[in-house]
């Protein structure tokens, strides 16, 4: 019974994500919107980390199993794949150098910030 509440309170969470997204037409997408809304419950403390803990774990757990849809249908477009696969690797490439280097120096302005 606690893991079907848990995951009510996470499933809430992502409707009402997506029906703000729907209905305010927000550029941002409704599963995103619905970790907004959890991490701001959480903060506020209207959800409490034990309420979603259990599920959160299990889910973190067993995460590598929920990308097997995606890598299948991935399979699915290989023909496009195969004609763009350098322009794919170059995406990667540049805006994992870029998440890294706005990283560190969110980090680096963090540091200063806190000394």
């Amino acid at each position: 019974m606690k893991w079907i509440r848990q995951i009510i309170i996470l499933l809430l969470m992502v409707v009402l994500g997506e029906i703000l997204n729907k209905v305010f037409k927000i550029p941002i997408p409704g599963n995103i919107m619905g970790m907004i809304l959890m991490l701001m419950a959480l903060q506020t403390g209207l959800v409490k980390l034990d309420q979603v803990e259990g599920i959160s774990k299990f889910l973190l757990n067993h995460l590598a199993i929920l990308f097997i849809p995606a890598g299948v249908g991935l399979l699915a477009v290989t023909g496009m794949l195969r004609e763009s696969w350098h322009i794919l690797v170059f995406i990667a490439l540049v805006t994992t150098i870029l998440v890294m280097v706005m990283t560190a120096f969110v980090v680096h302005a963090l540091r200063r910030w806190m000394t």
